[in-house]
């Protein structure tokens, strides 16, 4: 049972929907104990089991349809093992199908550096799922491991914008203004509705980055959603100060839709 919750809490702190199915009644032969439990994702059965063969495989693929439908409220069933499931048992069991699919707050950091370090600690506390991007194989090595950490090396990281989801929180603080400039133009290219987009810096390097994205072709209206300077106006330069002040910028701004 502990292995059970354990690998519950993984694929929630993923973000990732599953099904938990349970045993809850049963009458006459049936090949499980009742509280027999097992975890079912969209790929198939995940983990643990209700009994193997013929009335599993038929969990399995009504938990599936379930998730393919966007249900969310538990579900209960009853079969006869014999009439609807085909198996010489005789007896009946009945499950019950309980969703868990926790919508992902999806937050992508571009750039791995002191602030980067000190952001992504302070929003693995939160429930998020981060992405960290970096050319620096060294620095991306220096954050923690977490299931709900995604550390991807890219030599040119506005090429993998692209992979990234139009709901993301895009958060831009790379080396300087030469590399933040590109990243800024794909993702307003590609993401132009997305809820948050901001670049750390001053106010000078916030306003030449806004020169230069429209230079690019970006329209008046999307540069003036650009979150710059970044962050609540609050705290010091401490990298641990300014990650609290953009962590509260994103909450504030996740919580306004």
């Amino acid at each position: 049972m502990s292995n059970h919750w354990t690998e519950a809490a993984e694929l929630d702190a993923r973000g990732d929907a599953f099904i938990v199915v349970t045993m809850v009644g049963c009458r006459g032969h049936v090949p499980q104990d009742l509280g027999a439990k097992c975890i079912v994702t969209s790929a198939g059965l995940h983990s643990g089991t209700v009994g193997g063969g013929k009335v599993e495989a038929r969990a399995i693929e009504e938990a599936k349809a379930i998730l393919a439908s966007g249900e969310t409220e538990p579900k209960l069933v009853t079969w006869n093992l014999t009439k609807d499931i085909g198996m010489t048992c005789g007896g009946e069991a009945t499950f019950l199908f309980e969703t868990h699919h926790r919508k992902k707050w999806s937050i992508a950091v571009f750039g791995a550096g002191h602030v980067g370090q000190a952001l992504v600690r302070t929003l693995l506390n939160l429930d998020c799922q981060v992405t960290c991007l970096d050319f620096r194989q060294d620095w991306l090595a220096r954050l923690p491991q977490s299931p709900k950490l995604n550390a991807v090396l890219a030599e040119k990281p506005e090429d993998v914008v692209e992979n990234l989801s139009p709901n993301t929180f895009f958060v831009v603080m790379t080396r300087g203004h030469a590399s933040d400039v590109p990243i800024l133009e794909q993702i307003f290219k590609r993401y132009p509705d997305a809820p948050y987009i901001g670049v750390m810096g001053s106010d000078v390097k916030a306003q030449k980055i806004r020169n230069d994205l429209a230079s690019r072709g970006i329209s008046k209206e999307l540069i003036e959603r650009l979150h710059s300077p970044i962050g609540l106006d609050l705290g010091g330069n401490d990298p641990y100060e300014i990650s609290i002040s953009v962590a509260a910028e994103l909450l504030k701004t996740r919580d306004k839709r």
